[in-house]
């Protein structure tokens, strides 16, 4: 049961937080809200939210960056951390969390550790910054003066070997170019071969190029960082009890999770494109059944309900059990209950019948009795950015991922619907994974970049709550602490058919609907079709795939 409970705790997904909020369905309502225009999003973009989230029982990290700027000057701060690491790599308390050194000479408004983002500040700043040397001593090993005998020993020829001095050569032009995304590279390939040596200097030079105000690649290789120190950290001493931070309101989080859903088309195209396959499959049902094994907010089901509503004949009786852990309580500042709430309200407006069954459990541990399955519904199963933080046969015999898959199968569903990230993080080793990883979040932040501008503090805080906590833990945990395993669509497709589901395509009307929502943003977001599965990218990388299954 304590492992059971640790899980749950543990898997916390940041995709929980991209469904838009409910918090006043009412207004979902509106066509002027419903405008595709993302400019609409930021009316009251000024707002300061200033908080910092260190993921109540999530992993926590503690990290020393000193970013440079983007014109390169150096700042004294320390960059923005969401989590924290204990020695042994397990999940600390929220008491446990860490805290950074404020910026004086920004707005006064931001009392955290980077010049526009949130962050957390200790009581004692004397204090702290006694802690922080002693901490980052403990951390980073020896001094880095011993580097300069590392270099004259190789230079003297310490190592005969041609590769190993070209691939210094390649490192030290890195290091002068400053070119960040090489540098990191470099510094994971150390990590990787347990050179802690090189690591160490890496991450020291690193500091000097990271931003959290920079260009995308500055900014995601400050999170980046993070997950290498923190990856070091989870077998050294003991770094963060001692430090205090606390937890964005519940509000604030909400709003971060809402730019970001209205930043970026990604999670409007996942939730878009299963409700059409859903409203496709139950167009002739009079009675029908939802399982979402992520709910949320439950911002995904409000359209599908309005489209219901308008269903020539009438609107079928609907049913909707959803499924969430005590973490996501959290982030809607509630359980279950508010999306019920919410959810019944906007259906009885629209004058749709309408129950709602709560299951506040993590996905991974739903039972068929959980489920509550009733003849004559026609069923429907929702798995949007969730089944990547079941465990597979690479962490546990209980192989959830495939398990639920075969269980929902047994009840005979009409359309199970699949949105995930197109990433391959599940079973790789740690260096390619890191280089995954660089690749598609380097995508998602240039996207992001440029809808809001790199000074905004609202763009500063999304990446920094909403993104950075899944970076860290691909880079930094492993085995069961490791929740984010993205498959690529290709390995989702066998563990569906080894289920014993068939592909069910998505319908012309539904791809042209996504096509016309990606009107709205910038040209280089790209879709294809493919094999009934719909695919959306940045440029010439895909991110979010969409597929429906019977």
């Amino acid at each position: 049961m304590q492992r059971s409970q640790k899980r749950r705790s543990s898997s916390m997904s940041n995709r929980l937080y991209h469904q838009p909020p409910i918090q006043d369905v009412e207004s979902y309502c509106l066509p002027q809200f419903r405008s595709l225009d993302r400019e609409l999003c930021y009316r009251d973009s000024g707002r300061s939210h200033g908080a910092h989230l260190s993921a109540k029982n999530s992993f926590q990290l503690y990290s020393t960056l000193e970013s440079s700027s983007a014109n390169g000057s150096v700042n004294m701060y320390k960059s923005p951390s969401t989590v924290s690491f204990s020695p042994s790599g397990s999940p600390m308390s929220q008491q446990d969390s860490h805290s950074y050194l404020p910026d004086q000479h920004n707005s006064p408004e931001n009392t955290y550790g980077s010049p526009i983002s949130g962050s957390c500040v200790t009581d004692d700043m004397s204090d702290w910054k006694y802690k922080l040397k002693e901490l980052e001593s403990a951390m980073l090993g020896p001094d880095l003066s011993i580097l300069d005998n590392y270099e004259i020993a190789f230079q003297k020829g310490t190592s005969n070997s041609s590769n190993e001095t070209e691939s210094w050569g390649q490192i030290m032009e890195s290091i002068s170019k400053r070119d960040v995304k090489q540098v990191l590279i470099c510094c994971a390939k150390a990590v990787s071969d347990n050179d802690l040596l090189v690591a160490q200097w890496l991450m020291d030079e690193l500091r000097r190029m990271v931003s959290v105000s920079g260009e995308p690649i500055q900014r995601l290789g400050a999170y980046m960082l993070e997950g290498l120190v923190a990856r070091l950290a989870s077998s050294g001493s003991n770094i963060c009890k001692a430090l205090k931070c606390k937890e964005p309101a519940s509000s604030e989080l909400l709003s971060y999770m809402h730019i970001l859903y209205e930043l970026c088309p990604y999670f409007k195209f996942g939730y878009m494109s299963a409700n059409g396959a859903i409203a496709e499959a139950m167009k002739d049902e009079n009675r029908v059944h939802i399982i979402d094994f992520q709910i949320a907010q439950g911002g995904q089901w409000i359209t599908l309900i309005q489209a219901f509503a308008a269903r020539p004949g009438g609107p079928p009786h609907i049913r909707i059990t959803g499924i969430d852990d005590s973490m996501s309580a959290y982030a809607r500042g509630g359980g279950l209950s508010i999306v019920g709430k919410k959810l019944s309200k906007l259906a009885e407006t629209f004058k749709v019948p309408f129950e709602f069954n709560a299951v506040a459990i993590s996905g991974s541990e739903v039972q068929l009795e959980d489920l509550a399955i009733r003849p004559g519904e026609a069923l429907a199963v929702n798995f949007a950015f969730v089944l990547h933080h079941m465990a597979d046969e690479s962490v546990s015999t209980q192989n959830h991922r495939d398990r639920l898959l075969r269980l929902v199968k047994s009840l005979s569903p009409k359309v199970v619907t699949l949105v995930e990230q197109e990433s391959n993080t599940n079973t790789a080793a740690f260096f390619p994974r890191f280089i995954e990883t660089l690749n598609y979040y380097t995508a998602m932040f240039e996207s992001i970049d440029v809808t809001l501008s790199r000074e905004h503090k609202e763009r500063i805080n999304v990446e920094q709550h909403c993104l950075a906590r899944e970076v860290v833990n691909i880079i930094a945990c492993e085995g069961s602490e490791r929740v984010e395993r993205h498959e690529l669509l290709g390995k989702w497709k066998l563990r569906f058919k080894m289920a014993g589901f068939t592909p069910y395509p998505l319908s012309s009307l539904v791809n042209a609907t996504i096509k016309t929502l990606l009107e709205n943003y910038c040209k280089k977001y790209r879709l294809e079709e493919r094999d009934g599965a719909l695919y959306l990218g940045w440029m010439n990388r895909y991110l979010v795939t969409s597929s429906a299954w019977k």
